[in-house]
């Protein structure tokens, strides 16, 4: 066999190679998410049976805050969530204006009816409730509730509590520090400094392992500089929310300045989370999300600022 007739073979193969990787990247990535109707509204204390418009992300904002809390069957973790959320915001000495926008993803345990529940309970916050048609997951939830937060500043903050809310505060000094003017920035909240402590410690070994593999697969993909992506608890203004990794990579990209605050944080029972699943499609979407960037499918794009 001839020199040209292996180059050939070796160029053959490495075109199949390509087109097969292509064809596989496509059909992993995720599809659009479809947004129903009834997803663009919500319920309140006030309106518990007639669903209200929910407001923009590109509208003009309304409030300073606004705290987006994704919920699946969180029944019994979130009205303790909730008790801190609202103790902290009413505590602060200069008041801030805030709106609570709880997004059920899907539950079948009544989160949305528990949810109204504690907004009658605490009649005097702005509490509303969202109701997706299905689950889509976590990521699709607080992106959901970004999308339609009509607050200056966003935070995500997880249902179970398991991040000290008043650290905030910390959050927020740091944003003050890094976008003043509700430029675009990111601060994230960071269990990186817990890591030799009893919290992370009495861990089992395999979520221990896991968690280093994570950062080690993060390095690989180009967000290493950050520590903890997956700490549940993220302030963003709103020309930049925010959401894990993938966000976490764009704002890389964008060049939005990010800064990572060390908070309190401990383990709260009654996750729903599969360890071992869930590591694997995160890895998997990682590597999908990488992939995509590099081969142009998808590109990031500057938001424009929001009009106060």
């Amino acid at each position: 066999m001839d020199s040209s007739s292996l180059l050939y073979g070796g160029l053959s193969l490495v075109v199949t190679g390509f087109v097969a990787l292509y064809t596989a990247l496509i059909f992993w990535s995720p599809p659009a998410i479809v947004t129903h109707d009834s997803e663009k509204r919500y319920r309140s204390n006030k309106s518990r049976s007639k669903p209200l418009p929910l407001t923009s992300l590109s509208e003009p904002s309304k409030v300073d805050l606004t705290v987006v809390v994704p919920a699946y069957n969180e029944t019994e973790r979130l009205p303790v969530m909730m008790e801190a959320t609202i103790d902290h915001l009413k505590s602060l000495k200069t008041k801030r204006t805030y709106e609570i926008l709880i997004v059920d993803d899907g539950s079948s345990d009544g989160t949305s009816a528990a949810s109204l529940d504690l907004a009658a309970k605490y009649p005097e916050c702005d509490i509303k409730v969202v109701t997706l048609a299905k689950n889509i997951g976590k990521g699709g939830a607080v992106r959901h509730g970004m999308l339609y937060s009509s607050g200056e500043r966003l935070l995500m903050a997880d249902a179970d509590g398991a991040s000290r809310f008043e650290d905030l505060e910390s959050l927020w000094k740091e944003m003050d520090a890094i976008a003043p003017s509700n430029a675009p920035g990111v601060v994230v909240g960071s269990r990186a400094h817990l890591v030799k402590t009893e919290a992370v410690v009495k861990r089992s070994l395999l979520r221990n392992i896991l968690m280093y593999g994570l950062h080690t697969v993060l390095r690989i993909v180009g967000v290493g500089h950050i520590r903890d992506t997956q700490c549940g608890f993220k302030l963003s203004t709103s020309s930049t929310w925010i959401f894990d990794v993938e966000l976490l990579l764009l704002a890389k990209q964008l060049r939005i300045p990010v800064a990572e605050v060390p908070i309190q944080w401990h383990e709260v029972p009654g996750s729903k989370l599969n360890v071992i699943t869930a590591s694997v499609q995160m890895l998997r979407d990682l590597l999908i999300v990488r992939a995509n960037h590099l081969l142009g499918r998808w590109k990031a794009s500057p938001a424009k600022i929001k009009s106060s």
